[in-house]
């Protein structure tokens, strides 16, 4: 029998990636910053370019224009008309986090930005990828955002039906349910979770992901004891809420001195 044919390659041969944290890849590397951030863009666009060179295509071209702290409105005035003006045929237009934090978010006006920006993409003829939020219902004090999140989930799944969009889901991700797809300040992911949520991306763009085990849920710990629960917290407030409600109070963001770290599409050999 011949050789099986190569599958063929992913037809996006420019991916600009724009957001928040999430995108820039923030606690996908090193604590001590001795190497770059990764995330799961980063990883998407290493899949999709692995996929084309095999297929005997040229490379993916790659941009990452994502800063931590950014709001939608942000995102869109920023780091969409820099991502427009980069040519790219799939862009992942991917925030909301930072804003539904926010108790007097608008959820509805914050979906009509988005729906404006994914009309405009696609107009370009631009695919687009959006996502979801998190299942925030295990987190001791960000679960008061769940409803906020479903409601703006709702908005996204219809976003994408109406302007022909892909979704990554990872709402609806059974292995991110795991505390240890957690980094400590229990908004951000870890490597594992990051790597999960590139296969989910996958997914999302109608791709064969490449670990088929990828929401597999991990083998299940038994329960903390209270106390070293009530330590932990305590220790999660001290160490990253605190901080964190410090910064809104001062108006400050964590990313407001930071350039993207990625701005020009280059090939991912």
């Amino acid at each position: 029998m011949g050789a099986m044919p190569a599958a063929p390659a992913p037809r996006w041969s420019r991916y600009v990636a724009v957001g928040d944290s999430f995108t820039e890849g923030l606690w996908d590397g090193p604590e001590d910053g001795s190497a770059p951030l990764r995330g799961w863009a980063d990883q998407l666009a290493s899949h999709l370019s692995a996929r084309r060179t095999a297929a005997g295509e040229p490379a993916l071209e790659y941009a990452n224009l994502a800063i931590r702290g950014r709001l939608v409105r942000s995102i869109l005035d920023e780091q969409l008309p820099v991502a427009i003006e980069l040519e790219p045929d799939l862009v992942s237009l991917v925030g909301g986090g930072n804003d539904i934090l926010r108790p007097s978010v608008d959820v509805d006006t914050v979906a009509a930005s988005l729906d404006h920006a994914v009309a405009r993409l696609r107009a370009a003829g631009i695919a687009v990828l959006l996502s979801t939020g998190f299942d925030t219902g295990q987190s001791p004090l960000v679960r008061v955002t769940r409803s906020r999140v479903g409601v703006f989930n709702a908005h996204v799944w219809s976003i994408a039906r109406r302007r022909g969009a892909y979704v990554l889901d990872v709402w609806g991700m059974r292995s991110l349910r795991d505390w240890r797809m957690w980094a400590p300040d229990r908004i951000h992911l870890t490597p594992d979770g990051h790597s999960r949520v590139s296969q989910a991306a996958l997914v999302g763009l109608g791709l064969e992901p490449d670990q088929p085990d990828w929401d597999d849920p991990l083998a299940p710990l038994p329960p903390a004891p209270p106390l070293d629960q009530a330590r932990a917290n305590a220790r999660w407030v001290r160490e990253h809420a605190y901080p964190w409600m410090t910064r809104r109070l001062r108006r400050v963001s964590s990313g407001d001195l930071l350039t993207p770290k990625r701005p020009v599409p280059t090939p991912l050999e």
